[in-house]
């Protein structure tokens, strides 16, 4: 390779190998354990069978795969050879799936065997779609020798991580072999510290961005060691899976976090973290004071994107500003500009902007959308955003998801975070409804805690003593879940339905 080269897949394995960790544990869990020595020798092997096969420099090869060490396998051994790794959710049906993978333009298919059956169903969608790698194909691919790295540079294509983002159908955020160190060495390095000692688990899958980092890109560039659960994540199984594997550091959700605490999960259940990070959408500061206080463990809550690849703002060990995002992490710059692009004064709410090398190159065969997120070197999040003096950042929600009551501005997130503060209240989402006058009014669903009773009038009460008095609820409307998406984020146009089902939609 040249003096311009750069592959992913070698940042990640063979400079480990190159450092003398080859024995050190690379991935453990139920689904199996391998040393950084072991998972070289499989990703070169695998990438040699790629190539067997006739797999291309950057063709994309699409995954549908749990988490287990045969994914990381596959997502290095493709980028080993200059193809495009394209790991997508496992939860789409077979229609779905085909759409995805013709999107694609993927000839070559993997998946794990609990998926096998989806994928199959799914290839007729796809006509393109020549070959199905599957747990009973890997000892024949694997029976083609070994593969060195392909001559990739930092913009070489390397991943493709499909995603809804703020226009709803899916489509692929298009990311370089540099990308994957520029997160490493920003977030990773910078914000977690991150270390060969230590032991990621995480909550979110691999094929979502957060997920990817923590539990592929973060572990192994630091020499440490990823914890993989193919399971379905539910909170006993996550916690027993951190009683088995002791993890240093943890990463999940906003939702998972609350739903963590509604279990009878002892004090010490998070003894061995020394860290937890979450991510995905803002944490509300008393599901942060609830979890700190319960298992003695720091949360910092961070933002980060599929477009951005991982966090870019975040909280810092020992420095939270509970319900706050946290400052911007070295190595991204960020900004708020008001409708008109016009920066905001701080204190002012304003349509947040970042910007910094993870940034995907755009969407594939997106046009349109990819010029409308992506503006010269920044990135449009979609999100609102406050920043404060010294620099702290405040979501007020999805830019499109902000509520105009009575000519003024409200934030769901805020008046959410007043009512999480209320025992009574395990969960709420705070969403517009339209009245027959045509006006928006603050609506909020809730879901009451376990031994509770919801009175909506004191829930109102209770949010007029902690806001001003045009942001408290108008309806306060008792459901037993909140729709959410794969990701567990709260699925606000689902809620908006849910609550004028409930009230009566206007004539």
């Amino acid at each position: 390779m040249t003096a311009m080269s750069f592959n992913a897949s070698v940042y990640l394995v063979d400079r480990q190998l190159d450092a003398g960790r080859g024995d050190h544990l690379a991935v453990t869990g139920p689904a199996g354990s391998l040393t950084y020595a072991e998972l070289a020798e499989r990703v070169s092997a695998y990438a040699a069978g790629l190539r067997a096969i006739g797999v291309r420099p950057e063709e994309r090869v699409l995954m549908v795969m749990s988490d287990r060490p045969e994914t990381l396998i596959a997502i290095l051994a493709a980028m080993r050879i200059g193809a495009v790794a394209v790991p997508v959710s496992t939860m789409y049906n077979a229609a779905e799936l085909g759409a995805l993978i013709r999107d694609a333009r993927a000839r070559v298919v993997i998946a794990t065997e609990e998926y096998e059956p989806v994928v199959r169903d799914a290839l007729p969608y796809a006509p393109e779609a020549e070959t199905l790698i599957t747990a009973a194909s890997w000892p024949d691919l694997m029976a083609h020798g070994t593969a060195g790295p392909y001559d990739t540079w930092p913009d070489s294509p390397a991943l493709w991580l499909y995603t809804s983002g703020t226009t709803g159908a899916p489509k692929a955020a298009m990311h370089r072999h540099g990308s994957i160190r520029d997160v490493c060495e920003t977030y990773a390095g910078q914000v977690l510290g991150i270390g060969q000692d230590d032991r990621c688990f995480s909550v979110a899958r691999l094929f979502f961005a957060y997920g990817l980092g923590n539990s592929l890109f973060f572990p192994l560039s630091a020499g440490a060691t990823a914890i993989l659960d193919p399971a379905r994540p539910t909170p006993d199984g996550v916690l027993a899976r951190v009683r088995a594997e002791a993890p240093t550091l943890f990463y999940a959700g906003p939702t998972f976090f609350a739903a963590l605490l509604a279990t009878a999960a002892p004090a010490d259940a998070f003894s061995s973290v020394r860290l937890a990070v979450s991510a995905g959408e803002a944490l509300p500061a008393e599901i942060y004071r609830r979890f700190t206080t319960r298992f003695g463990v720091d949360v910092i809550d961070g933002l980060g994107s599929t477009e951005a690849l991982h966090i870019f703002i975040s909280n810092r060990p020992g420095q939270v500003r509970p319900g706050s995002t946290g400052t911007v992490v070295p190595g991204y710059e960020a900004k708020l500009l008001d409708d008109l692009g016009a920066p905001v004064k701080d204190g002012d709410p304003g349509h947040l902007y970042v910007r910094g090398e993870s940034i995907a190159t755009g969407y594939w065969c997106r046009t349109a959308t990819t010029r409308q997120v992506f503006q010269g070197e920044w990135l449009r999040t979609g999100d609102t955003y406050v920043r404060s003096e010294d620099g702290y950042y405040t979501c007020l929600g999805r830019s499109n998801d902000m509520i105009k009551a009575g000519g003024i501005w409200v934030s769901p997130m805020e008046v959410e975070a007043r009512l999480l503060e209320h025992p009574s209240v395990a969960e709420c989402a705070v969403v517009a409804y339209t009245d027959a006058d045509g006006l928006e009014k603050p609506v909020a669903c809730v879901v009451p805690a376990a031994g509770h009773a919801v009175d909506a009038a004191e829930l109102v009460a209770f949010c007029r003593e902690g806001l001003a008095a045009f942001k408290r609820p108008r309806e306060v409307l008792v459901v037993e879940e909140l729709p959410k998406t794969a990701t567990g984020k709260i699925r606000r146009v689902a809620i908006r339905e849910v609550a004028a089902d409930l009230l009566g939609k206007p004539d």
